[in-house]
């Protein structure tokens, strides 16, 4: 266990709007929430998942919705900890720990804020290893458990308890209520034993997003390149490089959707590149070549900074970096990838890790 304060707060924001692959909230608004809620209450317990009992129990917090309508629609904090009250009603147990269900700007946040008040600890694992835009793309569905009960509560004060037959289900009826309760939520989900957070959960991705983003504010702070460093931290791979030229984004069926155009620079002078993405980037092409594909990650970073642009920040003109990398081995099983792989999001291609995409480019 260790206490988690401000610059902690700082970095791993950063390092979750990465591994948030475009999506999982606006990290501005996570990190406020999470700095608000140490001023008021100190720092955060955070445990490693071996220090969670077996039979302690674990209900990840987060957002649904999408992150567009976030910019507009601030949550305040107490949609969450109405939801989370609900569901530790409903069970009628006491619960031990909330931990983040993806990374993301607020999903990798938004449980400090919960947890600092409600006086828990955060369990240092999620669910994704990045961040997915439906409910059952997490890797407790892998493995067979249940979304449900769970509990959804919006600003107004309307909550609703969900039990469902799965996780698929869940989600799309999560989602026709997420609509009506204008676009976004909170969410309680996904209760579960501490033993079945250990076999399933994708374990430290909230340390690994401290390190991400310690390397870039260090690079910042003496003047250097952090792609470089983020690479090695995270095994990725350089993409591409170039200028935005155009973005088609627009929120339908409670998704931020769309497509972005790049103009190539430097070493890719001549080429285009095109990010389609549904909250989250999910495949990368340049002509008729894949470069990476969902279940792997996508990340833009600003050129001249290294920092992380999310789908709802991509703006014409600005200058990025695109960089690919592997995800977690859980998303590369047959399961895996019809859960969250390119098929299930209508992209007539086969699944290839980016390490391989990015051999046959010779890089």
């Amino acid at each position: 266990m260790r206490l988690l304060g401000k610059q902690e707060v700082e970095d791993i924001a950063i390092g979750a709007a990465l591994l948030g692959t475009g999506g999982g909230g606006d990290p501005y608004i996570g990190k406020l929430m999470a700095l608000q809620a140490i001023e008021e209450h100190g720092p955060i317990k955070l445990l490693d998942p071996e220090e969670v009992p077996d039979d302690a129990v674990i209900v990840p917090s987060a957002m649904m919705g999408a992150p567009t309508v976030m910019v507009e629609k601030i949550p305040s904090g107490e949609e969450a900890v109405t939801a989370f009250q609900s569901l530790k009603d409903n069970l009628s147990t006491e619960i031990y720990a909330t931990m983040p269900i993806e990374a993301g700007g607020v999903n990798s946040l938004l449980p400090f804020a919960l947890a600092a008040r409600q006086g828990l600890p955060v369990v240092d694992a999620d669910g994704m290893g990045r961040a997915f835009p439906e409910l059952q793309m997490v890797t407790f569905y892998l493995d067979g458990m249940s979304a449900t009960p769970m509990v959804l509560s919006d600003e107004k004060g309307n909550g609703m308890v969900l039990n469902t037959i799965d996780s698929v289900w869940a989600e799309r009826l999560a989602r026709g209520a997420t609509i009506e309760m204008g676009g976004s939520v909170m969410l309680a989900i996904y209760p579960m034993k501490g033993q079945e957070m250990k076999q399933s959960s994708i374990r430290n991705t909230l340390t690994l997003e401290e390190n991400i983003g310690r390397s870039i504010r260090e690079a910042k702070e003496k003047n250097y390149n952090p792609v470089h460093s983020v690479l090695d931290i995270t095994n990725g791979y350089e993409l591409f490089q170039g200028k935005v030229k155009d973005i088609n984004r627009k929120t339908e069926t409670g998704f931020a959707r769309g497509t972005a155009k790049i103009d190539g620079i430097h070493e890719y002078n001549g080429r285009e590149l095109t990010l389609s993405f549904q909250n989250e980037h999910l495949i990368a092409t340049s002509g008729d070549d894949v470069l990476c594909v969902t279940p792997d990650l996508i990340a833009v970073l600003d050129a001249e900074t290294g920092m992380p642009i999310t789908t709802e920040g991509l703006r014409y003109g600005a200058r990025c970096i695109v960089i690919g990398m592997p995800c977690d081995a859980k998303w590369r099983t047959d399961k895996g990838i019809a859960t969250a792989g390119p098929g299930y999001f209508g992209y007539d291609v086969e699944y290839t890790p980016v390490e391989e995409l990015n051999q046959k480019e010779g890089k």
